[in-house]
């Protein structure tokens, strides 16, 4: 086998908190994440010639090891010592600088793929290791289904999946600076912090409008007004069309609803499609199987 299609799934947070800020500069984050059915696909095929090279039609993302996908495959044969090379073609569908992860999903799935085509004894847990490399959610992405996240997201705890829902996401004409962003949080400033014991009880419970009502993503707080003006009202429009939780997730700036009626979400669609092109209908993913 010399190439591989995958799904490369968006990621949402159901919650995300900031716990502390680490001596390296980065931040210590504690943040529930699930898988959605919005996906990229991704394509791999090998070459001889040790070469990368990534195309992403339709887009302005960058060629090579200058894109997320390349750099995993770079640290994929740095890790294996295999010298082969690749072509990578990724067909977006998950918008760009959206807290939706589709760059780390996309080298995520770039991992699997060589793992499969070249090196299917690997372990999962190394390819995990190798994700941390190369970005903060790519471990995430690379484990897949609901987990709480810690560290700077690269230590995976499996949780119960989300119970069945439909949801919405919707994408601001807009990009935010996870940097800064990060540059605004006053940590011991922030508040209210999600609860993960609760939310932990709802989804053993499956319970999805106990889950829904713990969703809190602390980076909304530090919004400016005029970012938040944007977020809120596509949120306001979410629970008018009957959403138990609208929330931005990760950095943003995009914000997801989640939906127990699927005709209430098609509402929040039809509504929200004219202002905002990149919205979206999704659901929920199941947990992979088990993998080593």
């Amino acid at each position: 086998m010399k190439a591989l299609t995958l799904n490369a799934p968006a990621k949402l947070n159901l919650t995300l908190d900031i716990l502390r800020r680490r001596a390296d500069g980065y931040h210590d984050l504690e943040m529930v994440m699930f898988s959605v059915d919005l996906c990229d696909r991704v394509t791999v095929r090998l070459r001889e010639d040790g070469n990368i090279l990534v195309r992403a039609p339709g887009t302005d993302l960058p060629a090579g090891e200058d894109n997320l996908a390349g750099k995993a495959a770079r640290a994929f044969f740095n890790e294996t010592g295999s010298t082969p090379g690749a072509d990578i073609t990724l067909e977006k569908r998950i918008p760009a600088q959206a807290g939706m992860g589709g760059g780390s999903s996309d080298a995520a799935a770039v991992l699997r793929a060589l793992r499969a085509l070249t090196a299917p004894a690997l372990p999962l847990r190394r390819l995990e290791e190798l994700g941390a490399q190369i970005g903060s959610d790519v471990p995430y992405c690379v484990h897949g289904g609901t987990v709480l996240a810690q560290g700077r997201g690269e230590r995976l705890t499996d949780w119960p999946d989300v119970p069945p829902c439909a949801i919405v996401v919707c994408k601001p004409d807009f990009g935010l600076s996870t940097p800064a962003l990060f540059g605004r949080v006053r940590v011991d400033a922030l508040g209210p912090r999600p609860d993960h014991g609760a939310m932990l009880r709802a989804l053993r419970a499956g319970d999805l409008s106990a889950a829904a009502a713990q969703a809190v993503n602390v980076f909304e707080e530090v919004l400016t007004p005029k970012e938040g003006e944007t977020i809120h009202a596509i949120r306001r429009q979410m629970l008018a069309c009957g959403a138990l939780a609208a929330r931005m997730t990760g950095s943003g700036p995009t914000v997801f609803g989640l939906f127990r009626q699927a005709e209430d979400a098609a509402r929040a669609f039809k509504a929200l499609c004219p202002r905002f092109s990149q919205t979206f209908l999704t659901r929920p993913l199941a947990a992979p199987a088990g993998e080593v």
